[in-house]
C-alpha cells in the first residue's frame, strides 16, 4: 500500500505540473471575441494604425509595452495601471520611464467599451496592439491567442527583474528561463529591436571607461563606436541623444542581426548575443534568413503571451485602474 501512496502522490505531482504548463494555453482562444466582440481587432489595430501615422515611434514603444508587461507578472496589463498614493506603479519604474505611448492602448479601450461593453480586456489588446505594429511595420502576421483577464497588482520594484541592456548571456538565459523560454526564443525576441531607438544612458558605459584594460567595449565595430561616442559624449548635457537599434528602425526586418554580426550591437547585452556559443549560432542563422527570423518571432511572440495568464482576473472598463 505505501509503494502504491507514494505512486499515487508522484503521479498526481506530475499531472499537476503538466496541467499549470499548459493552464495559461487552455485558457486562450483565437477566436474568443467572435461572438462577443467580432469587430474588436478591427477596432485595436484601426487605433494603432492612426497613432503611429502621428507618431513614428508608436510601433516600437507599444512592442516595448508588450515585452515589459509579460515579463513582470505575466501579460495581465499590470504595465497599464496609474501609481497610486500609497503604491508606486510599473509604469514609474526607472526601465518604464520612456516606454510611453499608453494613450494609445486608452484610445483603443474607449472605443471598446462603446462597442461591447465590459467585454475585451487591457490585456488582450496590449497583446493584439503589438501584433499590429509589427505587421504593419513589414513583420509576419499570426492569430492572437485571446481570453486573458487584467490583474490589480503592479508595483514598480518588480520592473528590476526585466533583462536589462547590461546583461550577459547567461543573465538572459536565466531570466528568460524563469518565464518559460529558451535560448532560442531569447535570440528571436531580441529582435524585436529591430524597431526603435535607445537614449545614450543605456549604453554609454560601453563607450567610456568600459574596463581596466578597454576605454571602448572591444566587442564593438570601431567605427561605429567613435560614431556614438560623438553622439553621446561625457558628460552628455542633451538627455535626447541616442541612436537607432538598427538601421532601418521603422522596418521590421533581420537587419538588427545583420549588424550584430558586424559588431554594430547598440546595448551590450544585444551584442553579447555574438559572442556566445549558445546564441550565435541562432543570430548567424537568422542573418541569413529572414522568414526563419519572422517564423522563429511567431512562435515566441505567442509563447509569452501564455507567460502569466490569470484566471481570477477582471476586464478592467479603464486601463489605468482597476474596477
Amino acid at each position: 500500500m505505501a509503494v502504491f501512496a507514494q505512486k499515487m502522490h508522484t503521479f498526481t505531482t506530475i499531472f499537476l505540473l503538466l496541467l499549470m504548463a499548459s493552464l495559461s494555453t487552455a485558457l486562450l482562444d483565437a477566436h474568443y471575441y467572435n461572438k462577443t466582440c467580432p469587430q474588436a481587432e478591427k477596432i485595436i489595430l484601426g487605433t494603432v494604425y492612426n497613432a503611429s501615422m502621428h507618431d513614428s515611434k508608436v510601433p516600437a514603444r507599444i512592442l516595448r509595452m508588450f515585452f515589459h508587461d509579460c515579463f513582470i507578472r505575466g501579460c495581465d496589463a499590470s504595465v497599464l495601471l496609474d501609481s497610486t498614493p500609497g503604491d508606486q506603479a510599473e509604469k514609474d519604474g526607472p526601465p518604464n520611464i520612456s516606454v510611453r505611448s499608453f494613450y494609445v492602448i486608452d484610445d483603443a479601450k474607449t472605443k471598446l467599451e462603446m462597442a461591447c461593453p465590459h467585454t475585451v480586456s487591457c490585456a488582450d489588446i496590449v497583446t493584439i496592439a503589438a501584433r499590429d505594429v509589427v505587421t504593419m511595420s513589414g513583420g509576419p502576421h499570426w492569430n492572437v491567442l485571446k481570453g486573458r483577464k487584467d490583474g490589480r497588482i503592479s508595483k514598480a520594484a518588480e520592473t528590476i527583474n526585466l533583462p536589462a541592456p547590461t546583461f550577459n548571456v547567461t543573465q538572459l538565459i536565466q531570466s528568460f528561463a524563469k518565464r518559460g523560454l529558451g535560448a532560442k526564443d531569447l535570440v528571436a525576441l531580441s529582435g524585436g529591436h529591430t524597431l526603435g531607438f535607445s537614449h545614450c544612458s543605456s549604453f554609454d558605459a560601453r563607450l567610456h571607461n568600459f574596463s581596466s584594460a578597454h576605454d571602448i567595449d572591444p566587442s564593438m565595430n570601431n567605427e561605429f563606436s567613435q560614431k556614438l561616442r560623438k553622439k553621446c559624449p561625457k558628460p552628455n548635457k542633451d538627455h535626447n541623444a541616442g541612436e537607432f537599434l538598427d538601421s532601418t528602425s521603422s522596418t521590421f526586418d533581420n537587419d538588427y542581426y545583420r549588424r550584430l554580426m558586424a559588431g554594430k550591437g547598440v546595448f551590450g547585452s544585444d551584442q553579447a548575443l555574438v559572442g556566445d556559443y549558445r546564441t550565435r549560432w541562432i543570430v548567424e542563422a537568422f542573418s541569413k534568413d529572414q522568414s526563419l527570423f519572422f517564423k522563429e518571432f511567431v512562435a515566441s511572440m505567442v509563447k509569452l503571451g501564455n507567460v502569466g495568464v490569470i484566471e481570477n482576473g477582471e476586464v478592467r472598463l479603464k486601463c489605468r485602474v482597476v474596477n
